[in-house]
């Protein structure tokens, strides 16, 4: 080897390590930013799908009906159509709403009314969005906080004060920008979903037979068994998927490789585990319906749980 080779060989060696570092660190800041609000939704999404305005009776075939349809609009929605669709659709890096609209009028300037027409759904899309910025956090900080109902039922009247001062908190710490809090958040965003995919495993491991859920054909009965109110219950499946967006949306913040290592990595099969989890501990216990996600954890961990999940909800 001579001497131009082995230099070139060391300054590649040199270059490597950090680039390997900032690529890890863009996924877990990707983890802390993109990924808090889809992670904190197993907090309601199963128990948001049986409550008593959709009226869906409580039983085997519903439970797996709702899991797979669950399961499958998570991949769908998320892997398929974010991860591998939306990405390639981005606009000089960058991604969202906004991003997608400025893409769609560079190739509409010799068509004036389909010009206006793509920009009423830039306008109605972007409301979508502020829509979903309101009622989410409050959903999420709220069912996060509600576990002290379970840890603490003297307490229950502090629930709404301690979710209001959650979100005056986040809406305090996120002016200092998407860098600093995902270097903050991450570590903690990953330990949540660490946490929910344990005991997820857990639970699910005392019912495998809830892995059926990843036939489509469960969903499909259940929609055929229940056209009107499986329209309705999709409202809620959705929350699943609430979230989403920000794969897309934060995509110049950390790039599409960091995004697609973080969900097929970490955050989707933890949330499947969650999931599976709680299908399989309704199964055994139908009244833990009313809060299936505080219900499956024991009773040592409830606390601890309720911290880490407060925190996931400001994350989120």
């Amino acid at each position: 080897m001579n001497d131009t080779t082995a230099t070139t060989v060391r300054r590649s060696a040199g270059t490597a390590a950090p680039r390997r570092k900032a690529s890890a660190a863009l996924v877990v800041g990707a983890i802390g930013v993109v990924f808090g609000d889809i992670g904190t939704s197993p907090l309601y999404a199963l128990q948001t799908a049986f409550g008593p305005e959709h009226g869906i009776p409580m039983n085997a075939d519903n439970v797996m009906g709702i899991l797979s349809l669950i399961v499958w609009s998570m991949t769908w929605v998320i892997t398929l159509k974010y991860l591998f669709v939306m990405m390639r659709a981005d606009n000089n890096g960058e991604g969202g709403i906004l991003a997608l609209l400025s893409l769609a009028l560079r190739e509409t300037r010799r068509f004036p009314r389909l010009r206006w027409a793509i920009i009423g759904v830039g306008i109605f899309g972007a409301a979508m969005f502020y829509g979903d910025s309101m009622i989410t956090p409050s959903i999420t900080v709220l069912s996060a906080v509600e576990g002290l109902e379970v840890a603490a039922p003297g307490v229950s009247h502090f629930v709404i004060p301690i979710a209001l001062g959650v979100l005056a908190f986040l809406f305090f710490i996120q002016s200092h920008g998407t860098s600093k809090v995902g270097t903050f958040f991450g570590p903690v965003m990953i330990l949540w979903f660490l946490g929910i995919g344990t005991l997820g495993f857990w639970r699910l491991s005392a019912n495998p037979a809830v892995l059926q859920a990843v036939k489509p054909i469960y969903a499909v009965d259940f929609m055929v068994q229940y056209p009107l109110l499986g329209f309705l219950v999709l409202g809620a499946v959705f929350l699943a998927l609430t979230g989403g967006e920000a794969l897309y949306a934060d995509m110049g913040h950390f790039g599409k490789k960091p995004i697609r290592i973080a969900w097929l990595c970490l955050v989707f099969p933890a949330l499947l585990l969650n999931y599976f989890g709680q299908a399989a501990y309704v199964l055994a216990h139908p009244d833990a319906i009313a809060n299936p996600f505080y219900r499956m954890v024991p009773e040592w961990g409830t606390l601890p749980m309720e911290v880490l999940a407060t925190c996931a909800a400001v994350i989120a």
